[in-house]
């Protein structure tokens, strides 16, 4: 495999360095269920498993969607991160009907909370662990533009969420003596899971399907396409997104008496004046005589 550019040597540390504190925190909280028998702490449990898978496949993710484009794949690899996200979709769907199941029977069971003190420690130990990590992912972020870094990150952020729900069931069920908070707690990380699951999803179906930029992007696009004197309009705009990548394609009208080495010369300006808006967009731009339209293409025409 190709030497990957630093952007991806970056944020392939930034994986690395989430998968290190990911297992960690499986180690712990495997402990912490064992001792303390809580369905929350289970649900954090699950989570942190899915968390390593999702920062393994991450680190596999930013490999291939950083290799350059080959023979085969023309438009490069970043749709492995949409491929990677539904597979840790498929996980975290399975995880929180589990733990759902499980809560929902600890209502009707005799089940009691024990050692909570271990447990809340494992949990402030893993919000202590998450939030360098988050700190360390914003650097590499800010640094690479990574989207799969930058979904790991946000997930990590939603733990820590997720580990004060813990601290609160343990603290409610075993000190405050208040029963049912566990398995409360338990059913709402599960659907927290599933919510997660459900937008991770969406994301990635979107980014497969080639769903076009959002609306206030592809405007802000052509605003500055329309800015350049010598185009008559532009029609036929096309966008998508592959990982990091992101393509965009349209037609513009010129003087239909311009040679083609003016035309060409137009295209390179109205590139360049893009590439500042839009660092690393690769741009296709099909000059057509003013007016003209392909019968088979429905077509938005912008003009000045």
């Amino acid at each position: 495999m190709p030497a990957l550019p630093v952007s991806g040597t970056i944020a392939q540390r930034a994986a690395l360095a989430s998968v290190g504190v990911a297992s960690v925190l499986l180690v712990l909280k495997v402990m912490a269920v064992s001792r303390t028998g809580s369905a929350a702490m289970l649900g954090s449990l699950a989570d942190t498993g899915l968390d390593l898978i999702a920062s393994l496949v991450t680190l596999l993710g930013v490999r291939v969607a950083a290799t350059p484009a080959d023979h085969n794949h023309r438009f490069g690899h970043g749709k492995a991160e949409a491929l990677a996200s539904l597979f840790q979709v498929a996980l975290i769907a399975v995880a929180a009907v589990a733990i759902g199941w499980r809560s929902l029977n600890h209502f009707s069971g005799a089940h009691q909370v024990a050692s909570a003190d271990y447990g809340i420690g494992v949990s402030v130990v893993a919000m202590v662990l998450s939030i360098g990590l988050i700190a360390y992912q914003r650097r590499a972020i800010a640094q690479t533009g990574s989207l799969a870094i930058g979904t790991d990150s946000l997930h990590y952020q939603s733990d820590l969420v997720l580990n004060l729900s813990v601290i609160a069931a343990l603290a409610l069920e075993q000190y405050a003596g208040i029963s049912g908070a566990d398995p409360v707690f338990g059913v709402g990380i599960a659907l927290w899971l599933a919510w997660g699951a459900w937008r991770s999803a969406n994301a990635a179906i979107d980014q497969l399907m080639d769903h076009e930029w959002p609306v206030a992007e592809r405007q802000h696009f052509l605003k500055i396409v329309a800015q350049h004197p010598e185009l008559k309009g532009i029609h036929d705009v096309r966008t998508r997104s592959s990982g990091a990548q992101r393509f965009v394609q349209f037609h513009v009208w010129v003087d239909p008496e311009m040679t083609v080495a003016e035309a060409h010369r137009v295209m390179d300006e109205v590139e360049a004046r893009l590439e500042k808006e839009f660092p690393g967009v690769e741009i296709l731009i099909h000059p057509d005589p003013e007016g003209h339209v392909d019968p088979d293409v429905k077509s938005v025409a912008i003009s000045h």
